[in-house]
């Protein structure tokens, strides 16, 4: 059976539109990491460079091999984790050049260390691009956190954190850093603000 990360993972994917607490288990990603305004080209680049690796592993049967456990499954959405760089917390006003983030793509469980470098050197022969030597390869386990689902624009999100701080304290929890996850359910080329819908994440204790 095709692997549907909208339905046998809504639990991480498709959460309430109201905070809630889970338990994030190990997942595998390619990563890369940048500074600065998510609307700039660098990041459109950066996105572009993981996508290609990942339709790199979805496309491998259909280029004659076929790595141990594969299944078919749906390329899992954008992630992105975001930070500020020291010279711009305190502002009252938020400095989208200081933007700090690990942009990411999951990869399905059969891909391994060694088939990730595979993959990234092909993609380096075949689709050459700039920031493919900068991709790694990592599992990523965040424990326990607390999440929603944002509607709206990004922009809006502090509306959002509001709920899931207001929960926090609520439930006796205490968020661990101002580090957070954003998953994009929607894409934003082509979606209206109003109505991108965006999993909103941070660690807790």
């Amino acid at each position: 059976m095709k692997y549907e990360w909208k339905k046998q993972g809504k639990e991480l994917y498709l959460p309430k539109n109201t905070p809630e607490t889970v338990i994030v288990p190990p997942i595998k990603f390619f990563m890369l990491d940048g500074k600065g305004n998510p609307n700039n080209e660098e990041f459109g680049d950066a996105v572009g460079a993981l996508y290609s690796l990942s339709y790199g592993v979805k496309m491998m049967p259909k280029k004659g091999t076929i790595p141990e456990g594969y299944f078919e499954y749906s390329i899992f959405p954008l992630e992105g984790i975001w930070d500020l760089a020291e010279e711009a917390r305190g502002l009252e006003k938020l400095d989208k050049d200081s933007l700090l983030y690990t942009i990411m793509i999951r990869q399905p469980d059969f891909v391994t260390d060694e088939l990730a470098r595979v993959i990234i050197e092909n993609t380096k022969e075949k689709k050459p691009h700039t920031l493919l030597h900068k991709v790694r390869f990592e599992s990523l386990e965040e424990g326990k956190c607390v999440q929603m689902l944002h509607l709206g624009s990004y922009d809006s999100e502090p509306e959002s954190f509001a709920k899931m701080e207001e929960y926090c304290k609520i439930n006796h929890l205490k968020r661990i850093s101002k580090i957070h996850r954003e998953i994009y359910i929607s894409d934003a080329r082509k979606t209206e603000a109003a109505k991108l819908k965006t999993v909103l994440r941070f660690k807790v204790e």
